[in-house]
């Protein structure tokens, strides 16, 4: 009878999961949101990429990770302090882990560590036109 109780609410509970990351992705795609690899710490040989839905809030792009309990974002950039340092293709394993297709961009900012992020062709054009439209006066961001 032990078994049955704990069988049905370790059941309830990947369900209420399931649903809730469920929910999180539709609410996601529905929004706008992109299928992006973000990798911080890119200089660290041991640091790994890690899907995730990002999303354009005015100035912001918000980077929500797919597999996180977080309801919130798991990174906020802001574009005014953001700039395209390096680009280019993923190189080896690199490709199995960010999406298809994808280009990797090296930013850095004045106000955050580096990062690589790698998104699809789609994406990317989107990103770069987000990213090179700020209000007049604001510095663009170098291209490589």
């Amino acid at each position: 009878m032990k078994i049955i109780v704990v069988v049905a609410g370790l059941l309830i509970v990947l369900a209420v999961l399931a649903a809730w990351y469920g929910q999180r992705w539709i609410r996601m795609r529905r929004g706008g949101g992109v299928s992006v690899a973000l990798r911080w710490r890119p200089d660290n040989p041991r640091s790994s990429w890690h899907l995730g839905l990002g999303r354009y809030e005015g100035d912001e792009f918000v980077w929500y990770r797919v597999w996180s309990l977080r309801t919130g974002a798991d990174r906020v950039f802001q574009r005014e302090s953001m700039q395209i340092a390096d680009r280019r293709d993923p190189s080896g394993t690199e490709a199995y882990a960010v999406p298809e297709g994808s280009i990797v961009l090296r930013c850095e900012s004045a106000t955050q560590e580096a990062i690589e992020i790698a998104m699809g062709p789609g994406a990317l054009t989107g990103f770069l036109s987000w990213l090179e439209s700020a209000p007049p006066g604001r510095r663009l961001p170098r291209a490589s």
